[in-house]
């Protein structure tokens, strides 16, 4: 077993001259300071939670209705409580009927306080409801949603905290059954043959006018007892039972800024991404820690190197190797350090250069945050933070916590933090003075015996042919961006699936089922909801383009009637209307009762042959480009869902800049992401000239 003096904060021997006791004053330091956040993380917990009860109402409310209402209840002849406060305080002794009168008072005062709290929240949640404003035409606000946006910031108040609006958000609806086959059926169309879309109807038929009506009446009950209908499910049966890699097939990446490389010293740039990510996490929490660890000259121990191998490869073996041999001992403490760690930060021991002329480095450099070498990330880590030898920057994300935007948000305001708030010397070192409470990291020790190393060994080689396969590359376009899309007065994010929709069917010569991801977070609990962007009129729009007998004024109308069709699509999505979550629960619901559904097992079974995502630039308008126009993020992406489709993630960064991350496999002879991401150019060019820009 390996040993180590700095692995435990104090041991100790019974020898015949007595107790030798050892201790280690690093991690007695470690372990005083982090018993101190520790509490103080419980303080503001529990003041934060006080706080969110409250909400609407500020807490100074309280004492402000209490106090009037026992004023008037006390000092005037007015009855508010109705003879309520009269009636407890007789049951007491006269001698105590001044003091039980008062305690009554009160009670009665608390009581209304209550009720004016419930009000407010439940009139919020009310207005929490309405989701006209989604489908306003931009930048044209009717006065109905004008005045529900002032009524909605009077009641909200000021100063809500992170959490403050959980209670009062509506839970996510269960579609109707009819609905959903409405729209299920016309999301199919232009992807079957008459023959084949009479036969889809008459299962749908069958199924949402038979089984699916009892199926339904679960899916109901079930919204009624939980606070999200689909999310405990989604992510039991999507994200944690799945038993194939997580590597490449689940995790997605995210990438530095492009244009501008602040330091090239590596200990610098981890020292302000991670003084950076812990502010951001102090935001939620109130929790700092502060790793730094590049001078170690010690050697990896036998199977220490490549165990992070494990989280690559298959979900069994890991999950049987870590009941064998990370139960007990060493491992266990080591494993659980890790797993109770806010993040793991790997310094990578090679340089990224990367421009916006050479995608090809660009796209080894994604490659690289997707998966690595296959044993340095811990992939089953929330995120991981990746620091190049030159100081890039990087990270690889686990999807079952949160979805893209979530790390979305806390990278924003990293990168803020790091590039315009904290920044770097001339001479690329972190700005500051050290702090005189510098804790030294503790080595984890590992007893790694020769049958788990083979475990190591196979997860190992499992992932590198997962990671070999991958065909990834990242497109620059830069011909124009979100300013030029804005002219012809269309959605950038309608355009740009039309787009993809254009080029898929020049490179495949069909139209496939496509997954583009939209957000539920107007919904408690809401996570993530499919838009099927490959619609009868988009369709239509790629088809006259390719046949090239119609005038660019007709090629708009179809442009325009398909962006207007997939904008209401993705409403409907984000406003609780989809298909999928739905179809998935009712699938759920019959798995449980063990009734098998022909209609439900096919749709279930249906390939995303085109998955794509768009990753925010910007939501909390941190980054500021009018400013600092070199603070352009690079995204991030993810592995193809399909074995012979595309998986296409897009940024739009800025007015005149956009970037495409393509991944297909290099097995599927089909598919190739270079060429694809040729012709999203190609049908971009083609969609700016068809709006006559």
């Amino acid at each position: 077993m390996a040993e180590a003096h700095a692995a435990v904060a104090f041991s100790f021997n019974v020898t015949p001259e007595g107790v030798d006791v050892k201790y280690n004053h690093e991690a007695i330091k470690a372990v005083w300071f982090s018993g101190v956040h520790s509490w103080k993380l419980r303080f503001i917990r529990f003041k934060n939670r006080c706080v969110n009860i409250l909400y609407p109402a500020p807490p100074m409310s309280l004492f402000l209705i209490t106090a009037l209402v026992m004023g008037l209840q006390l000092y005037t002849e007015r009855d508010l409580s109705c003879g309520a406060v009269d009636y407890a305080a007789s049951f007491f002794p006269e001698c105590v009927h001044e003091q039980c009168e008062l305690f009554a008072a009160l009670v009665f005062g608390i009581t209304v306080w209550v009720a004016y709290v419930l009000v407010w929240r439940y009139t919020l949640k009310l207005l929490f409801l309405n989701h006209t404003w989604m489908y306003s035409p931009h930048g044209r606000m009717s006065l109905p949603n004008k005045i529900w946006v002032v009524i909605v910031n009077l009641i909200k108040g000021t100063k809500p905290l992170l959490f403050s609006f959980q209670a009062a958000l509506p839970k996510l609806p269960v579609p109707s059954l009819r609905s959903t086959q409405k729209r299920y059926l016309k999301s199919v169309r232009p992807l079957l043959s008459d023959i084949e879309y009479d036969r889809m109807s008459k299962l749908a038929d069958d199924f949402f006018g038979g089984i699916g009506k009892k199926l339904q009446r679960y899916l109901i009950l079930k919204s009624w007892w939980s606070t999200n209908y689909v999310t405990d499910w989604w992510e039991e049966y999507v994200y944690l039972r799945g038993r194939s890699p997580i590597m490449v097939n689940s995790n997605y990446y995210g990438l530095d800024v492009i244009f501008v490389h602040p330091t090239h010293i590596q200990a610098a740039r981890a020292g302000n991404m991670v003084y950076a990510f812990l502010k951001f996490r102090e935001q939620i929490e109130h929790e700092t820690l502060e790793p730094q660890i590049i001078d170690d000259p010690s050697e990896p121990l036998k199977g220490e190197e490549r165990l992070a191998a494990l989280t690559a490869g298959e979900r069994v073996p890991w999950a049987k190797a870590r009941k064998a041999y990370f139960a007990t001992g060493v491992n266990r403490a080591s494993l659980s350090t890790i797993e109770k760690a806010a993040f793991v930060l790997v310094l990578d021991d090679v340089d990224y250069n990367f421009s916006a002329e050479d995608q090809d480095a660009l796209s080894d450099f994604a490659k690289a945050m997707l998966h690595g070498n296959c044993y340095n990330r811990w992939f089953d880590k929330s995120f991981t933070l990746v620091i190049s030898a030159n100081g890039r920057v990087g990270f690889n994300a686990e999807h079952s916590w949160a979805d893209a935007p979530v790390i979305a948000q806390a990278w924003e305001s990293n990168i803020a933090l790091d590039l315009e708030s904290e920044g770097y010397t001339e001479d690329g070192h972190c700005k500051g003075e050290l702090s005189s409470r510098n804790i030294r990291p503790i080595r984890l020790q590992w007893d790694i015996p020769s049958e788990c190393v083979d475990v190591i060994e196979s997860s190992l080689r499992t992932a590198q042919a997962i990671a070999n396969d991958v065909d990834l590359f990242i497109q620059v376009h830069n011909h124009f961006g979100k300013g030029i899309i804005k002219k012809c007065k269309i959605s950038p994010d309608a355009f740009i699936q039309l787009a993809l929709q254009l080029a898929y069917y020049r490179d495949a010569g069909k139209f496939c089922l496509t997954y583009e991801a939209s957000m539920t977070r107007l919904f408690r609990e809401g996570r993530t909801e499919t838009v099927r962007s490959c619609t009868v009129e988009s369709s239509a729009f790629a088809k006259a383009v390719c046949e090239g007998d119609k005038s660019d004024e007709e090629l708009k109308k179809l442009l325009l009637k398909a962006c207007e069709v997939h904008q209401t699509g993705y409403r409907d999505a984000m406003t609780g209307k989809g298909i999928d979550r739905h179809m998935f629960c009712l699938y759920v619901v019959s798995k449980y009762l063990g009734v098998e559904s022909p209609f439900l097992s096919e749709v279930l079974s249906e390939p995303w042959r085109l998955s794509t995502s768009q990753t925010p630039h910007s939501q909390m308008n941190k980054i500021n480009l009018a400013k600092y126009p070199d603070h352009v993020c690079t995204g991030g992406g993810f592995g193809p869902v399909s074995n012979d489709g595309y998986g296409v993630s897009y940024i739009i960064a800025g007015e005149d800049m956009i970037f495409f991350h393509i991944s297909s496999k290099r097995s599927c002879a089909e598919t190739d992401s270079k060429g694809f991401a040729k012709k999203i150019v190609a049908a971009m060019a083609d969609l700016r000239k068809i709006c006559g820009q």
